[in-house]
């Protein structure tokens, strides 16, 4: 890691109440074209959305089970439907990749790694799936995701992010398949028995960001 890293001033913000979908794909994109120009920092954005599906770049129409259920967003990330809603601790990371490492695979890598070390905090074994994207944890028996991650990228920018099921409505993601997986669950923090905040949450991925991105509050 660039020692160098750690003098990047990189923004942290955290959304109290429920953010707009649309307002906050604007803010994205008007901060990525901030950081691209050199007018603004990079920012971690810390947030929770209210109940909608947002299709990726690869979804599948029959994977809309049900189209009137929330709003749908057609976004540039990558990736299949995926639910956002209450309970949901979404993070978007607008990210400088040409300071960081023009490696989106290793980028991506570490996205992984940091949910996964903050799963383990809690006493959660969050994995990687070869051919499945985000973590996935075991269910007493039952293999589920508790994690999803999409992202995209402009000028080596990344936006969009991480969303980890801290305590939602697991029944919303009944409208779609997620991630155009049908064969397997969906589960949460609080669903797996553990008691925590989304300030706890919060707390442990700052920490871990650091460790994982060298990148120092």
């Amino acid at each position: 890691m660039d020692t160098n890293l750690k003098n990047l001033p990189l923004e942290w913000q955290t959304s109290d109440g429920l953010v707009d979908y649309e307002a906050a794909l604007a803010t994205m994109e008007a901060r990525v074209a901030g950081i691209h120009d050199a007018t603004q920092a990079e920012l971690l954005w810390f947030l929770e959305h209210s109940p909608l599906y947002t299709a990726g770049t690869s979804a599948r129409e029959e994977d809309l089970l049900d189209p009137t259920r929330f709003p749908v967003h057609h976004v540039g990330r990558g990736g299949e439907y995926t639910y956002h809603g209450p309970g949901q601790r979404v993070v978007y990371t607008m990210l400088d990749l040409k300071k960081r490492g023009p490696d989106v695979r290793q980028f991506v890598r570490n996205l992984e790694g940091w949910v996964i070390d903050t799963l383990a905090e809690f006493g959660v074994t969050g994995e990687r799936r070869e051919g499945r994207v985000g973590i996935w944890v075991d269910d007493r028996g039952a293999e589920k995701k508790i994690a999803a991650i999409g992202i995209r990228i402009r000028h080596w920018i990344t936006f969009h992010g991480i969303a980890i099921n801290v305590d939602p409505e697991l029944e919303h993601f009944s409208g779609i398949v997620p991630c155009g997986i049908s064969e397997y669950g969906v589960t949460s923090l609080n669903d797996l028995g553990i008691d925590c905040s989304m300030a706890d949450v919060d707390a442990v991925l700052k920490t871990n960001f650091r460790r994982k991105f060298g990148e120092s509050i």
